[in-house]
């Protein structure tokens, strides 16, 4: 991937929402960022926050992941982090090792495309929801076999 995008030049705004999104501890929702800026200096519009973020994800500075749900959820793209997601329950689980880092695609591939950033997320059921997927379906089974004949 190219340099590092640079922050000098952003708007104050833009400047706040990122700095915000640094000091969290987890991704944000765009709700959960506008609350947490909701009576300070950098206080804006629920559509601004999003305008903003979309703004700051072209610029390769802010990454975005969709949840089962729908929910979007934000990060700098500094916070390298990867999931596997439960499509079930929504359980999401940090992957601490990225399959894709050092990989490096052809520039003729590319067709002129220039990456800023990349997402990795897996999506399959989590141990408790195949656990309880399984006893549910051995339950049913044991209603079919045991139940009396007509």
């Amino acid at each position: 991937m190219g340099p590092p995008p640079t922050t000098d030049r952003l708007p104050p705004r833009q400047q706040g929402l990122l700095k915000e999104l640094g000091r969290a501890d987890a991704e944000l929702s765009g709700q959960e960022l506008h609350a947490r800026l909701r009576g300070g200096p950098q206080a804006m519009g629920l559509a601004t926050v999003y305008r903003h973020l979309r703004q700051l994800q072209q610029r390769g500075l802010v990454r975005c992941r969709h949840l089962p749900t729908g929910e979007a959820l934000f990060a700098p793209t500094e916070r390298d982090e990867h999931h596997l997601t439960c499509v079930d329950c929504g359980t999401s689980l940090v992957l601490h090792h990225c399959p894709v880092h050092g990989l490096a695609l052809p520039d003729g591939d590319l067709a002129g495309f220039q990456p800023l950033f990349h997402t990795l997320e897996f999506f399959g059921l989590c141990r408790d929801c195949r656990q309880r997927q399984e006893t549910e379906a051995d339950q049913k089974l044991k209603e079919v076999f045991t139940r009396p004949p007509n």
